[in-house]
């Protein structure tokens, strides 16, 4: 029994210790992936599963920017934007992906994201337009956790007219603890709408010391059975 429990504890930390998940979707091929993507231990889903209205005014419902996940080869991109792209890949959506070096940025609404367990960060990297008719968009990374948000992270895209512009930014959230994390674009006052933008180098990561506290818990709990 005594060296059962010990087996135990150290399964169960390293259980722990394995939560959380990184993707750069370098590993992947170029192309369509279908409604749902797991790579590097995050699975995303509901894309584009929304209602809204367009920067234009008019409006979208479910499913009009499409529901496939695609795996961009943005190496022309990561030449531009080294600080927010890794290369080659990234994170695109919709119904169409432009083969080779070269990219198209597609418009997209709202995506989720998991690792299917209770984790406390998560960052990732985005190049998207500003200015022109993106401007004044909010771009929320929720944090949820039985379905209420507990925490969020907001960019609003830079709204001085003309022509629009490619750019880079990062998004984060840290100090609470979510199983869902769940991005939309909305105008300021809570509309649903779109953007156009890709994504890179998402990584969800546990609490710090998860893994310890579960392995020293296993611990205290072959002590007393000694």
């Amino acid at each position: 029994m005594t060296r059962t429990l010990a087996f135990l504890a150290v399964a169960f930390a390293g259980s722990a210790a394995q939560a959380g998940g990184f993707t750069n979707f370098d590993s992947l091929a170029e192309g369509f992936v279908g409604p749902m993507l797991t790579d590097g231990g995050i699975t995303f889903f509901d894309l584009n599963n929304n209602s809204g209205v367009n920067p234009d005014g008019s409006n979208f419902g479910p499913g009009d920017y499409g529901t496939d996940f695609i795996i961009e080869n943005a190496t022309f991109a990561v030449n531009d934007f080294p600080g927010f792209l890794s290369g080659p890949n990234a994170l695109s959506f919709g119904t169409a992906f432009m083969p080779g070096d070269n990219l198209s940025i597609n418009i997209l609404s709202t995506f989720s994201m998991t690792t299917g367990q209770v984790e406390n960060a998560a960052d990732m990297d985005l190049v998207y337009y500003e200015n022109g008719p993106w401007g004044g968009i909010q771009l929320h990374l929720r944090a949820l956790l039985n379905g209420s948000v507990v925490g969020e992270d907001l960019i609003t895209i830079s709204d001085l007219g003309g022509r629009d512009n490619p750019t880079g930014a990062h998004m984060s959230i840290s100090g609470v603890d979510f199983d869902t994390l769940v991005f939309t674009a909305e105008f300021a006052d809570g509309t649903a709408t779109a953007f156009a933008g890709i994504f890179d180098n998402v990584s969800i990561v546990p609490a710090p010391g998860s893994a310890l506290l579960v392995g020293l818990g296993g611990l205290g709990l072959l002590r007393r059975r000694r």
